[in-house]
């Protein structure tokens, strides 16, 4: 009897570990998704504000060099090529051509 009682928990099990398998390739993908439905750092905000952000560094008249961007920055990790994720800013996404005050080459 013990042996008939662990068929159907065995198949489920069976059944559930093929099914993950299954669906681990997609599971990237849904991540992904979820990641570039974050906005971008709003110059608004009152940590960008503090930081004098512009997602445009044309537009910052505090800017000293012509290759300051975000993308060049030390504390810019890039997600694609129009935007990355800014340490200074708690690794949310900024864009890749903007500019603040933490700027570090």
């Amino acid at each position: 009897m013990a042996a008939s009682s662990l068929r159907p928990k065995r198949r489920r099990f069976i059944r559930l570990t093929v099914g993950g398998l299954a669906a681990a390739p997609f599971a990237g993908a849904l991540l992904s998704q979820r990641a570039a439905a974050e906005e971008l750092v709003k110059e608004s905000d009152p940590a960008a504000m503090k930081l004098k952000y512009k997602a445009d560094a044309t537009k910052a008249p505090e800017r000293t060099s012509p290759v300051e961007f975000c993308d060049g920055c030390l504390l810019y990790t890039s997600k694609d090529s129009a935007s990355g994720a800014c340490s200074a800013l708690g690794d949310r996404l900024v864009a890749a051509k903007g500019w603040c005050t933490s700027w570090a080459g």
